[in-house]
Parts: structure tokens; C-alpha cells; sequence
């Protein structure tokens, strides 16, 4: 008991030092009671995936049910994501509950690679077909869809072609033309084969491709980036920071300067769009708008494809 006491005292220690920092800045998305179900949930799949003690089980909840209860709801919700999985991570002594369902979706894409090349190379539009399907690998998110199987995945992908776009892929191509230099963030393992697509379109350009500082749900860091090709491709950083998002507060010196200094972001994923899309940077967010919270935020049907500039957000 005098574990889980320690390692409880750490977390509502850290969580109010976070819940300070997030109040002092003005770019995040705010917390929606209708994220409160979905935390409870991912805790429970995080812990799951991360050991089968159901002791650990109770822990987790319990202490997750403590922190929604009396959370800041001017909160990302990747804040509260950060404390919830380190909480799961110390509880459960697994420094990546996700590695396996990491590596196998990692795996899985690369099996898919070569005939979504061929797609592209045949397509009379190739940008926007990389565009497309970058978008369609933003599935594997099992912060949200715990159980998926490849079944899902290969049917977005082929529906993506042809789904209607919320936003401009016209839009972002004309940034890119412009840019200088790409700052391009990634969001989950897997899903960064999806974008090493997208980036072999766009390779003339300089590109620096970003990976969360340490594991988080199925986020991508720099083990996956190596199993996929892409630090041969462009270089790789990591952010300093397990948020499953892009906290700038908690991101590293190295990672901010990369930022502040990119003439375009490109930032997949719902965890960035909700930690970034009031910054005041060149940015546009590729996704699928998987939840309401989110689809409300950017106007858009749930299950939309999402491919905006903030300037283009009408929710």
C-alpha cells in the first residue's frame, strides 16, 4: 500500500504543477465533460494492455475516477492524458504498455506500404493521395479505438480516397510549395508509415520529423521512427516531453527551437490539434476527426477527414 500511496501523492503533486502551467498559457483546447467517459475508458484499456493484475486494475481506476472529479477543466485533455498514463505506467511497473500493439501495427503498415506507393505513383493527383491516406492512417489511435484490426484499417484506407475532405489538400499544397523548412509532427506508431508517404512527396523540401519523448498510449517515439524507414529518410527528433500531444511547456529546448523556426507544421493526430490549433504558427492539422468533442471544435461530421489550417475552423 505504501507504493501506491507514494506513487498517488507524485501524481496529484505533478498534476497540479501541470494544471498551473496549462493555465498559464492560451493555445489549448479545453477539457469537455464528454471527455471525462472516455478517460475512465482508456485508463481501463491502458492498464489491461499493461498487466493483468486486477488490483492494478482498481488502483488505476480509483485514482483516475479521483483526478476527473477534481480536475481544471481549462485543461488539454492531453494533460490530463500525460498524468493518467504515467499513474498506469509506475502502478504497473510497464514502461510501454503499448510496445507489442506498436510494434504489430508498425509491421502491419510496412505490409501495406508498397501497394499504397503504387497507389499514389498511379493516382492523377499523387499529393493528394498521400494526403489522403496520411489521413487514413490516423486510425490506429488506440487511445480511441482500442481494439482495432487490420480489417478497419485496409477499409479506411480504401474509403479515404474518395471521402469527402473537410478543409483544403489544395490548401496545404500550396503551403508546402512555399515553405522553407517543415517541421512535420507525427502522432502514432503505425500511422507513421502513412506519413513516410506523405513526406516521400514532398522530399525535395527540408523536413524535420518530431516523435514523442517517451511511450504514451500507441504514440510513436524514436524506436518506431527507426523500424519505419524514417530516420533514413529525414531527420528525426523526439519533443522531450510524454504528453500524447504537443504541450510546448513540456517540450524540450531542442524541440521549441524546431518549432519557432519551421516556416510550416504539419501536425497529425486529434492530441495535436487539441494542444495546438490556437497557436499563432503556419500550421495545418491532418486527421480524422474521431470524436464529437473534436468534430464539434472544427465543424465537421464525426469520422470526417480533416485536412485545416486553424484559419479554417468554424466550431
Amino acid at each position: 500500500m505504501a507504493v501506491v500511496i507514494t506513487a498517488v501523492f507524485a501524481f496529484s503533486h505533478d498534476f497540479v504543477k501541470e494544471w498551473q502551467e496549462a493555465e498559464g498559457t492560451n493555445f489549448l483546447m479545453k477539457i469537455s465533460i464528454d471527455c471525462i467517459p472516455c478517460f475512465i475508458r482508456q485508463a481501463l484499456d491502458a492498464v489491461r494492455f499493461a498487466t493483468d493484475d486486477t488490483a492494478v486494475h482498481e488502483r488505476v481506476l480509483r485514482e483516475v475516477l479521483t483526478a476527473t472529479g477534481t480536475m481544471d477543466f481549462h485543461m488539454s485533455p492531453p494533460v490530463m492524458g500525460r498524468h493518467i498514463h504515467r499513474l498506469i505506467r509506475e502502478l504497473s511497473r510497464s514502461n510501454d504498455p503499448y510496445l507489442a500493439q506498436k510494434q504489430r501495427f508498425n509491421r502491419i503498415a510496412l505490409d501495406l506500404y508498397s501497394d499504397m506507393k503504387q497507389r499514389i505513383r498511379t493516382a492523377s493527383n499523387p499529393f493528394d493521395t498521400a494526403v489522403r491516406l496520411a489521413i487514413a492512417g490516423n486510425i490506429i489511435d488506440f487511445g480511441v479505438y482500442g481494439a482495432l484490426q487490420s480489417t478497419q484499417l485496409i477499409q479506411t484506407i480504401d474509403a479515404s480516397l474518395t471521402a469527402p475532405v473537410t478543409g483544403s489538400i489544395s490548401a496545404l499544397a500550396k503551403a508546402v510549395e512555399r515553405a522553407g523548412t517543415i517541421l512535420y509532427l507525427g502522432d502514432n506508431a503505425g500511422e507513421i508509415v502513412f506519413d513516410r508517404l506523405l513526406i516521400e512527396e514532398i522530399s525535395e523540401k527540408n523536413i524535420t520529423f518530431a516523435v514523442r519523448g517517451g511511450p504514451v498510449i500507441n504514440d510513436a517515439t524514436l524506436d518506431d521512427a527507426a523500424q519505419v524507414g524514417l530516420t533514413n529518410l529525414v531527420d528525426v527528433i523526439d519533443n522531450g516531453s510524454d504528453a500524447p500531444g504537443t504541450v510546448l511547456d513540456t517540450c524540450s529546448d531542442t524541440f521549441r527551437r524546431h518549432f519557432d523556426t519551421a516556416d510550416l507544421i504539419i501536425a497529425k493526430g486529434q492530441g495535436n490539434f487539441e494542444t495546438l490549433s490556437s497557436v499563432e504558427k503556419n500550421i495545418f492539422f491532418l486527421l480524422k476527426a474521431k470524436c464529437p468533442v473534436i468534430s464539434n471544435h472544427i465543424g465537421c461530421k464525426t469520422g470526417s477527414l480533416v485536412a485545416c489550417h486553424p484559419a479554417d475552423l468554424t466550431g
